[in-house]
C-alpha cells in the first residue's frame, strides 16, 4: 500500500511541474549574416525558460505568411517575428487577434498605424536612423573632426569626400533610412560629400563582391570612402578589394597598416562577428553595433513575462507607448 501512494505522490508532482512552452521565431532569411547570429542568441536566451522552434522565411513574404498561417491556427500564444516585408504584416495582426495571440515583431519595424491595431502587439529593435548618425560619426574621426581641413585620407586635398554607398535594397525601411541620414548628418556637420554612385547590393557579401570591381573600375581614382548600409556587404567589398590589391598587406603580418600599406577607407553598421575580426586585421574601418545581445534578451524576457501574464508596468526594459522596447547601436573602431 506503501508503494502505490509513492507512486502516485510521484505522478502529481509530475503533473505538478510546468509544461515548457515551443515559440515559433520567424527569421525573414537565414542566409542573411547577421539574422543568423542573432537567431542564434535569441536560441542562447530562451534555454531554461522555454523551447524555440526557428521558421526560415527564405526572403519570401508568400512563404512566411503561409508559415505564420500555420502556426495560428494551432493557437500559439507568442509568435515572434522578423517580417519579410514590413509592410505585409496588416494580416498577420488581424489574425492574432482573432485566437487573441502575441505578437513579437523585430528588428524589422511595422508601420505605426499597423502597430495601433492591437493591443497585444509589439516591437523590439534599434532606430535605423541612430546607426546613420553614428555611422557618420565614425566617417567623420576617419577624417580628423574637421571639415575645413580634412586629413590624409582626403587623398586629392578638395576638402570634399568622395564616397560610393552600398545600399542595403531600395526601398526598404532600414537602407533608406540609414542611407539618407548618413548624407544629412555629415552635411549638418559641415562636411562636403559628393555622392559618386550608390550601389544596391540587397544585404548580402556575394552580391557586393560581384559588383564591387565594376564601380571600382569607374571610381577608384577618385574614391575615398565606402559606406555600406551593414556589414555583409562591406565585407564582401573587401573581398573583392584584397582580389583587386586595392587592399594589399605587404609585409604579410595578416593585418593592414592603414598608414604604410594599400588601403581603402570602409564602414558598415550591424557588428557581426566576422566586421569585428576586420577591423581587428585593419581592413573594415568601423562598424556600428545593432546590439543583438539585448535585443535577444529582451525578446526572450518579454516573451517569459507575457506567458507568465506578469505586469510589463515592472519589465525591465523601458517600453515606449505600451508597445516599443529601443535598443541603442554603438559605435566601434580601433580609436573607440
Amino acid at each position: 500500500m506503501k508503494k502505490i501512494w509513492i507512486i502516485i505522490m510521484v505522478l502529481l508532482l509530475s503533473a505538478c511541474e510546468p509544461v515548457i512552452t515551443s515559440i515559433p521565431v520567424f527569421i525573414y532569411d537565414m542566409n542573411d549574416a547577421y539574422m543568423t547570429e542573432f537567431e542564434a542568441k535569441i536560441r542562447a536566451n530562451a534555454l531554461g525558460h522555454f523551447n524555440v522552434t526557428r521558421i526560415d522565411g527564405q526572403n519570401s513574404q508568400i512563404i512566411q505568411n503561409e508559415q505564420i498561417d500555420n502556426y495560428l491556427n494551432e493557437d500559439y500564444p507568442v509568435l515572434i517575428i522578423n517580417p519579410v516585408d514590413r509592410l505585409s504584416v496588416y494580416a498577420m495582426i488581424e489574425k492574432a487577434k482573432q485566437i487573441d495571440a502575441h505578437l513579437i515583431f523585430f528588428n524589422r519595424e511595422p508601420l505605426a498605424e499597423d502597430m495601433a491595431l492591437y493591443d497585444k502587439l509589439f516591437y523590439i529593435g534599434a532606430d535605423a536612423a541612430e546607426s546613420a548618425e553614428l555611422q557618420a560619426s565614425l566617417v567623420m574621426d576617419l577624417f580628423g573632426n574637421d571639415p575645413e581641413t580634412l586629413n590624409q585620407f582626403d587623398k586629392n586635398g578638395d576638402k570634399i569626400i568622395q564616397t560610393v554607398i552600398l545600399k542595403g535594397e531600395q526601398g526598404h525601411q532600414d537602407a533608406e533610412a540609414r542611407t539618407k541620414v548618413v548624407i544629412e548628418s555629415l552635411k549638418e556637420a559641415g562636411y562636403t560629400l559628393e555622392v559618386l554612385d550608390i550601389i544596391i547590393a540587397n544585404w548580402d557579401r556575394n552580391t557586393a563582391y560581384g559588383l564591387t570591381q565594376s564601380f571600382m573600375e569607374m571610381y577608384q581614382e577618385d574614391l575615398e570612402l565606402i559606406i555600406s548600409n551593414n556589414d555583409a556587404m562591406a565585407l564582401g567589398a573587401i573581398d573583392k578589394l584584397k582580389e583587386m590589391k586595392v587592399f594589399l598587406d605587404v609585409n604579410q603580418d595578416g593585418s593592414i597598416d592603414r598608414d604604410n600599406e594599400p588601403w581603402l577607407p570602409i564602414v558598415g553598421i550591424d557588428g557581426i562577428a566576422a566586421s569585428l575580426e576586420s577591423i581587428k586585421q585593419g581592413y573594415l574601418y568601423g562598424t556600428i553595433v545593432n546590439d543583438s545581445d539585448n535585443m535577444a534578451k529582451s525578446i526572450i524576457e518579454l516573451t517569459d513575462w507575457i506567458l507568465q501574464d506578469k505586469d510589463l508596468a515592472d519589465f525591465p526594459y523601458p517600453i515606449t507607448d505600451d508597445k516599443y522596447v529601443w535598443i541603442h547601436y554603438q559605435k566601434l573602431s580601433l580609436e573607440e
